[in-house]
């Protein structure tokens, strides 16, 4: 099997692979301005920001091995919601997203040489109602600090989540099945 790279430094992801059995990657992540054109959909936007990093993190790969990137968003009514900027940004987007629902999108490309495979998967999460009382003690942990949307499925931001309907890795960073699928186009296997 030829060698894995993942474009990111982010240990979500790192993680993930693990969990779907790949153990030996390399991480090489590219500088790379997280920019797109406007009036693209949230699919699209996440979908064109993985395939810019693809071809940012190319040069630093051989055409045998196999990239991997990713990018993820949380849009609330098709807006997006980044990383806060500080503890009153963290406060304004978990106010808006408590008792609402709200759509998790990633961006996945899988590259080897000039072979380009680019998905994206929509997770729906809702939200339940929250106090400010408990919204501006989850932003004390300092969790929200660097996670778009403000919140970390995967740590004490699931006790604001009341329901998810799709892939819960997705709003993780990473969708695994829509992955380990697009890898089993490239030659990688898994159960064997």
């Amino acid at each position: 099997m030829a060698n894995i790279v993942l474009a990111s430094g982010s240990p979500r992801r790192q993680e993930l692979l693990h969990r779907m059995g790949i153990d030996n990657f390399d991480i090489r992540v590219p500088q790379t301005e997280e920019t797109y054109p406007a009036g693209l959909s949230p699919r699209e936007t996440v979908e064109y920001i993985s395939r810019e990093k693809s071809d940012a993190a190319r040069a630093l790969c051989t055409d045998d091995e196999i990239l991997i990137t990713a990018d993820t968003m949380v849009f609330l009514d098709d807006t997006r919601l980044g990383k806060p900027k500080d503890e009153a940004d963290a406060l304004r987007m978990l106010t808006a997203l408590q008792g609402r629902q709200h759509t998790v999108c990633t961006g996945v490309t899988v590259r080897q040489g000039d072979t380009v495979l680019t998905e994206s998967e929509a997770t729906e999460v809702v939200f339940r109602p929250a106090t400010q009382v408990e919204l501006l003690g989850y932003i004390r942990t300092k969790e929200p600090m660097d996670k778009a949307g403000a919140y970390g499925v995967q740590g004490l931001g699931s006790l604001l989540v009341e329901g998810i309907r799709g892939d819960f890795y997705n709003v993780m960073g990473l969708p695994v099945l829509r992955l380990s699928r697009m890898l089993q186009s490239f030659g990688v296997t898994f159960f064997d």
